[in-house]
């Protein structure tokens, strides 16, 4: 099958972002690799969204809406997209974040060059204003070792193949770091993670946003070692520890 006839998942969980949504799917619909659906898991009770998102869906036959019945959280709300996407290749992008132009070429090339069936890239942190802040970047591979010590991986830049998610390897149930959850348990597997390092996505940063929480993290970073690596407490909490430093350091 040649590069631009693969088809690609989009996944998008949907919960209040609704300042920003219309610029998240405009940049993946702006993809210069033009097969792919977007699959949006509206994840929010109250259904003041739900008219705009059901509004923007029209611009394109390529985007699907599925409507949760009740609020289920990102990692659970991907697994659930995940579960009714037609691409045997799945991306991730958070509602309020950005994809250049040639992201999804860009990775599904190298996958297919390299044979992998996993990447990642560098990313821009931005603003609510769209004015970049900073950014981050990696390892060129990432084992399981590495990934104890630090999530170097932002969500929003992953392009993998369908086939590695399991039943038991899936988005975590947690409120944050459900996604680092995945990616320990893949590399944990032996699979590797490659990096490519152009910065092909934006991540919002925001101060109001669940991912800030201190308090949040912390709990979410502990359940990470203890309840899905399966550590035991003492074990666990050094790695928060580890975990928390290098994210103060970076």
């Amino acid at each position: 099958m040649k590069n631009n006839e693969t088809l690609i998942s989009v996944i998008i969980p949907y919960f209040k972002k609704r300042s920003f949504i219309f610029e998240t799917i405009n940049s993946v619909l702006s993809q210069s690799h033009k097969k792919f659906e977007i699959i949006i898991i509206y994840d929010d009770n109250d259904i003041h969204d739900l008219n705009f998102i059901q509004n923007l869906i029209k611009k394109d036959k390529r985007i699907r809406l599925i409507i949760n019945d009740k609020n289920l959280g990102a990692g659970e709300s991907r697994n659930k997209g995940i579960k009714h996407s037609k691409g045997e290749t799945i991306a991730f992008i958070d509602s309020d974040d950005l994809w250049e132009k040639e992201k999804l070429e860009i990775q599904l090339n190298f996958l297919k060059k390299n044979n992998f069936k996993i990447c990642h890239t560098a990313y821009k942190i931005i603003d609510g204003y769209n004015k970049e802040i900073g950014y981050r970047t990696s390892k060129n591979k990432l084992n399981f070792k590495d990934l104890l010590k630090s999530c170097d991986i932002g969500l929003s830049t992953v392009l993998m193949k369908k086939s590695l998610i399991k039943d038991d390897i899936c988005f975590g149930k947690t409120k944050t770091k459900e996604d680092y959850i995945l990616w320990l348990k893949l590399a944990r597997d032996g699979v590797e993670i490659n990096l490519i390092d152009k910065k092909l996505s934006s991540w919002r940063k925001v101060e109001n946003s669940l991912s800030t929480s201190v308090k949040q993290k912390l709990y979410d970073g502990f359940l990470v070692y203890y309840k899905y690596m399966k550590f035991n407490f003492f074990k666990s909490c050094f790695y928060l520890i580890r975990l928390s430093a290098y994210s103060l350091l970076r």
